[in-house]
């Protein structure tokens, strides 16, 4: 029996990963092509200086982005949006200091994200995994 993933496979396995990085994917787009409402969005968490947050932001949703989806640097990419969506779901979705009637949807939002974040740790644990022992 062959070992080696089917052609089936491996498409299945880029097309979970685009999925997995559809948002920070549309979210890097939509700040490039919105500059200036993304540096509006850093200033509003209270970032400086905004606009270089923005561009770093870009730069990592991004680049992480295309490291995961190209299989360069999958690891690095899939723990720099690992660690940049913990950092921004504590810092942008504050359920617990929300009126009772915002609090559900907010800490659905919160709890979404940590499951990105785990996928992403996945994603890097796997690749980081496989590397080592083809070694």
């Amino acid at each position: 029996m062959n070992a080696a993933p089917s052609t089936a496979w491996k498409a299945a396995h880029w097309i979970a990963l685009l999925l997995l990085c559809a948002a920070y994917l549309q979210g890097g787009i939509d700040k490039a092509l919105d500059f200036p409402g993304a540096i509006a969005e850093m200033a509003h968490f209270g970032l400086a200086p905004p606009a270089v947050f923005a561009v770093l932001v870009i730069a990592l949703e991004l680049g992480a982005s295309l490291a995961i989806l190209s299989g360069v640097l999958r690891w690095a990419g899939a723990l720099a949006l690992a660690v940049f969506t913990l950092g921004a779901t504590f810092l942008a979705v504050r359920f617990w200091e929300l009126p009772l009637a915002q609090r559900l949807p907010a800490a659905n939002t919160f709890f979404e994200h940590l499951g990105l974040a785990g996928g992403f740790l996945l994603v890097a644990w796997h690749d980081w995994r496989g590397r080592r022992a083809a070694r």
